[in-house]
């Protein structure tokens, strides 16, 4: 069984290919020369001895090398995550060696391949850099080494550690970038902006006897009365207000943008948001919803809610239905009893489904401060902004004109009836979104 084993990993090296094919030519050329053919048959026995001492090397040791593949907890989506390869040899010659790592099956990478050499009783680092595109669990499957001596006749196989799995959640790493933005004064360089909050606000904290320097803006005439002296109101600065996060999940969602879908998008913008909500001392929620309600998360700023958070968002996909605006405005009626911040993840392509939903975000904004976050399809907007020449070329930048101006007009529509709304890139989702959250909060709109 040893002897299969062996045989199995062992495979043919480039170099012993060539050497055969120049024997072949030798001995073929032989037949009319027959010096020729000494010289062949005497290259023959060298290439077999030395093959046969490159295998000696290479199986003097029953297992001289071991192997490792070090993956992080977990994945960040839409990210460069890093692998780290732990190679360790117990040869005593310098090898060759080369990587095949089993990737996960969503990758679809059939050609990947690592490159080194492994100096003898040494261990190695290797590092390479993968990005998934969707979240959910990844399976990877064996680690191969093929090793090789200087001579290159032989190679021998060595596989390494079962199958593991490791997941894919919303992408932290942008989460983490945006959150310290959020706070850094330099941050204006990466697009967040500095807005001036407000010295005044509204929320009322106690009644006290007025002295000499308090606003008397302030003044309590009511309760000045009742004393027979001067009463002033003191306010203190709004703290945990809640805000919810409502991501759509239908089909409109499905649109893909660089390789990630507008849902993809909207996931890691509602993270980061969260975040920079948390680290503000508001309550955060969630309500996913297409066609049915698929996560509701009371709004919260506790230790580990987070989590829960990223939790919630780690398994959802997009649904192939409408999504119904009626349930979701009957949900928020029942379960969201206070006035909080909304902020709405969803997308329309024409006007005729805004205007089928408008009323249900008509009532919401009514009892709330409601955000419509929707997305510019910016490769209609540079193809409406091309030049062209030919008639078809012509029609092409005629739609993209009409339906980017749609998009324009949809804007005005929901601005008309007093709805706030942000049309915005997918690229640019994230630091749109939390500029918007942070000067609503600095104008104590909420």
């Amino acid at each position: 069984m040893r002897l299969i084993g062996w045989f199995k990993s062992l495979f043919i090296g480039r170099y012993l290919l060539i050497y055969l094919s120049i024997l072949t030519v030798l001995f073929l050329f032989g037949y009319w020369w027959e010096w020729l053919f000494d010289i062949a048959l005497v290259l023959s026995v060298i290439l077999v001895m030395a093959t046969m001492w490159d295998a000696l090397r290479l199986y003097g040791k029953r297992q001289g090398l071991s192997g490792e593949r070090l993956l992080p907890e977990k994945l960040s989506n839409g990210d460069e995550n890093q692998i780290e390869l732990v190679l360790k040899s117990d040869f005593r010659v310098m090898l060759i060696v080369e990587v095949i790592d089993e990737l996960p099956v969503q990758f679809q990478s059939r050609d990947f391949l690592l490159c080194t050499k492994l100096s003898p009783g040494s261990t190695q680092k290797m590092t390479y850099t993968l990005r998934p595109k969707a979240r959910g669990e990844y399976s990877f499957g064996e680690l191969h080494v093929f090793i090789q001596t200087s001579l290159g006749l032989l190679k021998r196989r060595f596989s390494f550690g079962d199958k593991s799995t490791c997941k894919v959640y919303p992408s932290f790493i942008h989460m983490g970038r945006y959150a310290f933005m959020a706070l850094n004064p330099k941050a204006s360089t990466e697009g967040i902006k500095k807005t001036r909050r407000l010295g005044h606000t509204l929320e009322f904290e106690h009644i006290k006897e007025y002295v000499p320097g308090d606003d008397i803006r302030n003044m309590n005439w009511k309760a000045s009365a009742k004393k027979a002296d001067l009463m002033v109101n003191v306010f203190q600065e709004q703290k945990s207000q809640p805000l919810y996060v409502l991501l759509d999940t239908g089909r409109a969602m499905k649109m893909p943008f660089n390789g990630l879908s507008l849902l993809d998008y909207g996931v890691n913008s509602a993270l980061a948001f969260a975040n920079v909500g948390l680290r503000k001392q508001d309550k955060v929620g969630l309500i996913c919803f297409s066609n049915q309600i698929h996560q509701a998360l009371p709004a919260s700023n506790r230790k580990g809610h987070l989590r829960n958070f990223s939790d919630s968002l780690y398994r959802l996909e997009t649904h192939f239905l409408d999504s119904d605006f009626g349930l979701l405005y009957a949900t928020i009626n029942f379960k969201i009893p206070t006035r909080s911040l909304l902020v709405l993840y969803t997308n329309f392509e024409h006007i005729g489904a805004l205007k089928r939903q408008l009323p249900y975000l008509q009532g919401l904004n009514r009892k709330h401060l409601l955000v419509v976050v929707i997305f510019e399809n910016t490769t209609l907007s540079v193809l409406a902004q091309s030049k062209t020449d030919s008639v078809f070329g012509v029609y092409k930048k005629t739609i993209a004109q009409k339906l980017t101006l749609e998009k324009r007009q949809m804007i005005l529509e929901m601005e008309r009836r007093g709805i706030s709304c942000l049309l915005t890139p997918p690229e640019q989702l994230t630091v749109n979104t939390i500029n918007r959250y942070l000067s609503i909060k600095a104008k104590n709109l909420l």
